[in-house]
């Protein structure tokens, strides 16, 4: 039985990782703002320092696994909120964990998106990857939903990449995940809206592989990248999306 920790533990895909590791034999403590074993507002240091602090009490000798799922749409109107939960959410999680992770020689997974790709604010990754927290809050406020969503989740697929090879060194692998269009609770109600539901439909129709994934799908594949199966796996995006991304980018690797 292993010991893993993971944010957003409590619906949708993270419930369904939760459910996954669980039914695997493992222990998993879950973080979120509800319904979980340690409630924390990753929103604010303080209470990403309390998530930390909770997570290390209660797991003192180490983590097999750790997976940062804790995050906002686009659509969220706050979007320094966006910011504060899907990038610095999740990096100061892993940093604050890594020794807990190096203990064991356990496995990190980060959940990206396969919208990251598509973002076109440069400047805004590169704040976020720069640290500089209140900087990317005021330039959040600046520009779209979608652009902060998708630059947070490209930060922190890149930001992972840049740590890969340090945490390699540590002992400690770590991969991202880039869901696509996933149905959950919350997806179903707007393929169900009379406003944008028809589009919803349209793009759900324009997966490849003929269907929408499912919590499922992406806990299966967080699964099998903290398990000794992929041992040799470190510093990889996987796609789960049904061939979306090789469809919007055929040319790129």
């Amino acid at each position: 039985m292993g010991i893993y920790a993971m944010t957003g533990g409590a619906t949708g895909i993270g419930a369904a990782i939760r459910q996954r590791l669980r039914e695997e034999g493992n222990r998993v403590i879950v973080v979120d703002i509800k319904d979980a074993d340690i409630i924390a507002d990753l929103s604010s240091r303080q209470g990403r320092e309390a998530a930390v602090a909770a997570i290390r009490e209660a797991a003192a000798e180490g983590l097999d696994g750790l997976v940062t799922c804790a995050g906002l749409g686009s659509n969220v109107t706050n979007h320094p909120l966006i910011t504060q939960v899907n990038y610095f959410g999740t990096v100061e999680l892993i940093e604050g964990l890594k020794d807990l992770v190096a203990a064991k020689r356990g496995a990190i997974v980060v959940i990206s998106s396969n919208s990251a790709p598509m973002n076109n604010t440069p400047e805004f990754v590169d704040i976020l990857l720069r640290g500089d927290e209140q900087e990317a809050l005021g330039f959040s406020a600046t520009i779209a939903a979608q652009e902060v969503y998708s630059g947070t989740k490209m930060a922190v697929a890149r930001w992972m990449r840049r740590k890969a090879a340090e945490y390699a060194a540590a002992g400690v692998r770590i991969n991202a995940i880039a869901p696509g269009y996933t149905q959950t609770p919350m997806t179903e109600q707007v393929e169900h809206d009379p406003i944008y539901g028809p589009a919803i439909k349209q793009f759900m129709a324009s997966i490849p592989v003929g269907f929408p994934g499912k919590p499922e799908d992406q806990a299966a594949a967080t699964s099998f990248l903290l398990s000794p199966q992929a041992r040799f796996i470190c510093g990889s995006v996987l796609f789960v999306d049904g061939g979306h991304d090789a469809m919007f980018r055929p040319d790129q690797v």
